[in-house]
């Protein structure tokens, strides 16, 4: 009866790992061979990671990344993609979050740059960090939306708080006045303190025409640039054929979309 009441307690405390790690030594036997504390710390131990465990899948989902099950350890880093696997590993392994990095990943349609982005933002979220995708040519509706409402400013904030922002397919359509200064406002708040990702099909040396206002665009590139990594991503499409394509695919690309 005293052990009902005490599972009965951490449910309503809601230490749900703590729980089922008593669950389980009343269950099994083999703790009883423990001592006091060992057991107490077992207990412990599992509450920590449950509520790890917890937080990081509601870390996940806040994302709303666009490949939810990309991971660094799968990601392909066969010759001629235009990095080295290991240069990848250390750089995901590295303080370029906490540093406020900007990692820049160019390269042609299909070449991976959005699933690597995805990746290095969900290792992030692995780590305890928060992170949002934004896909860019989106972004003009959505924020002609926040401004309408009156949501801009409370969103704004959030972003400038988020570990990891994802710009993905930067430069693929025009940007007009309004959204050209969102975007200088948004960068603004994280240079040097948050880190951000920006994927794009256009080489780097086109951004600046791209933004189309010298001033704006000047300032842009000035924060994104100043603390940088730069991916350059080479090679054919990654992306499985569709069903009925003439060409058949190798061996060695017919996974490339599950490991990018």
């Amino acid at each position: 009866m005293m052990m009902n009441n005490t599972l009965e307690q951490l449910r309503e405390l809601k230490l749900a790992g703590m729980l089922q790690a008593v669950q389980e030594q009343l269950a099994g036997g083999a703790g009883a061979a423990l001592s006091f504390e060992e057991r107490l710390a077992l207990m412990v131990d599992r509450e920590v990671h449950h509520r790890g465990d917890k937080r990081r899948t509601a870390l996940l989902k806040r994302a709303g990344l666009k490949y939810p099950q990309a991971c660094i350890e799968d990601v392909d880093g066969r010759a001629g993609r235009g990095f080295e696997r290991g240069t990848l590993m250390s750089l995901a392994l590295s303080r370029w979050v906490e540093d406020g990095t900007a990692i820049l990943a160019t390269g042609p349609t299909g070449s991976g740059k959005s699933w690597l982005a995805c990746a290095l933002a969900q290792y992030a979220c692995r780590r305890g960090h928060s992170a949002l995708y934004l896909r860019v040519p989106r972004l003009a509706d959505e924020l002609r939306m926040l401004h309408g409402n009156g949501g801009f400013s409370r969103w704004l904030a959030t972003v400038a708080r988020t570990d990891v922002v994802v710009l993905d397919d930067w430069g693929m359509t025009a940007l007009d006045g309004p959204t050209r200064s969102d975007l200088m406002e948004l960068i603004d708040d994280r240079a040097g303190t948050r880190a951000t990702i920006v994927t794009s099909q256009l080489p780097i040396e086109h951004w600046h025409a791209w933004i189309g206002d010298a001033t704006i665009a000047d300032a842009i590139l000035d924060r994104l640039l100043s603390r940088s990594q730069r991916l350059q991503l080479k090679g054919k499409s990654l992306r499985p054929p569709k069903a009925g394509a003439a060409d058949a695919s190798t061996p060695a690309d017919a996974g490339a979309g599950n490991a990018q």
